[in-house]
């Protein structure tokens, strides 16, 4: 059985195919790729994918009243004046975008606190604007840290009127270009909202105002400590009637297509990293800026995994978002984009 076994074998090395294609694949000793990896510099020179502190977006979430999260600072509650405060940190580290969730004084079954003028969102973008002229203001453009039932738009009976939502989607858009927002970001998944609030920010004299548009936003796991941040965690049901299903991604290039269709400047995919496979499809479908969202679960993870000791925060934050630039994304949403800073 050996002799045959190698008699097998050198008729196979025999094969003229077989010995072009070693000397095509394997030209060791001559080709060491471990050269460009023996140090810091050479590695750095020959690094694929890159992490800028320009690709980050900080999330901040306002609100009448602080309130500190010593587990996960990041969720952290920020009153305006200390939001201006946080921010003079994180414009001082280099970081150069943040996008604003508010938490109102008081909720009601539409969420106006959503589009008062005076709303919390509108105050911080305000004091953010005269403060920073020069800082990226974003803001979440949704209902459901507005409404008492902690769905994303208006309800009838306990089904989320789409059409009814639309509406209201758009004025508060508009309120928040009023007060200083340099794009809106909605991120409610009602159909056909960006085209609604599209026209709307045009016929306000907003038409240079562009939309972030939470295209593929799936209805997942990973939005707990979110929710708790922002006390936007529903209080009867769940999102899965208008948040997508976490098994589709040719659904996702879809609500992609429709949303430039309707006038979306810049896609985002949320989460991030179990959604690596639909960021990569949707760079491929489109020549369009991409943005992701490395979500309050994934960031969370991490800083749980790091207190118990079980690996290095700073290289597994670097690596998730190095991993989410590889996959095709332009813009990362992070909550680690302050530490980042220093990181880098």
């Amino acid at each position: 059985m050996l002799r045959l076994s190698l008699r097998t074998s050198r008729r196979k090395c025999s094969d003229p195919r077989a010995a072009a294609y070693s000397s095509i694949v394997s030209t060791f000793p001559a080709t060491r790729l471990r050269r460009l990896r023996r140090t810091g510099a050479l590695r750095t020179l020959a690094r694929e994918t890159r992490l800028d502190l320009t690709d980050l977006v900080m999330p901040y979430f306002v609100a009448p009243e602080a309130l500190q999260n010593e587990a996960l600072p990041a969720m952290s509650r920020h009153t305006v004046e200390g939001l201006v405060r946080e921010t003079e940190q994180l414009v001082a580290a280099g970081v150069q975008a943040v996008i604003l969730f508010g938490i109102p004084e008081a909720k009601d079954d539409e969420g106006s606190g959503a589009w008062e003028e005076d709303g919390i969102v509108q105050h911080a973008l305000r004091a953010l604007r005269e403060r920073f002229p020069e800082l990226l203001l974003l803001t979440d453009v949704c209902l459901c840290e507005y409404t008492a039932h902690g769905h994303c738009g208006v309800l009838a009976g306990e089904e989320v009127d789409n059409d009814a939502t639309l509406e209201l989607l758009a004025r508060t858009a508009v309120s928040h270009a009023e007060a200083g927002a340099d794009a809106v970001c909605p991120s409610d998944m009602m159909d056909g909202r960006v085209a609604a609030i599209r026209r709307a920010l045009d016929d306000a004299g907003f038409h240079l105002t562009p939309i972030v548009a939470y295209s593929a936003k799936y209805a997942s796991a990973f939005y707990g400590p979110f929710r708790d941040a922002a006390g936007s965690a529903p209080a009867f049901g769940d999102r899965r009637g208008y948040q997508m299903d976490p098994a589709n991604v040719r659904e996702a290039l879809r609500e992609c297509e429709l949303d430039l269709a309707e006038g979306a400047d810049v896609i985002m995919i949320k989460p991030a990293l179990p959604y690596l496979d639909v960021i990569r499809a949707v760079r491929d479908r489109y020549e369009v800026p991409v943005a992701a969202y490395n979500v309050s679960g994934e960031y969370a993870m991490v800083k749980a995994a790091a207190a118990r000791g079980w690996l290095d925060e700073r290289q597994a934050a670097l690596e998730s978002l190095t991993a989410i630039k590889r996959a095709g994304a332009d813009v990362v949403i992070t909550y680690w984009a302050k530490e980042l800073a220093a990181w880098l």
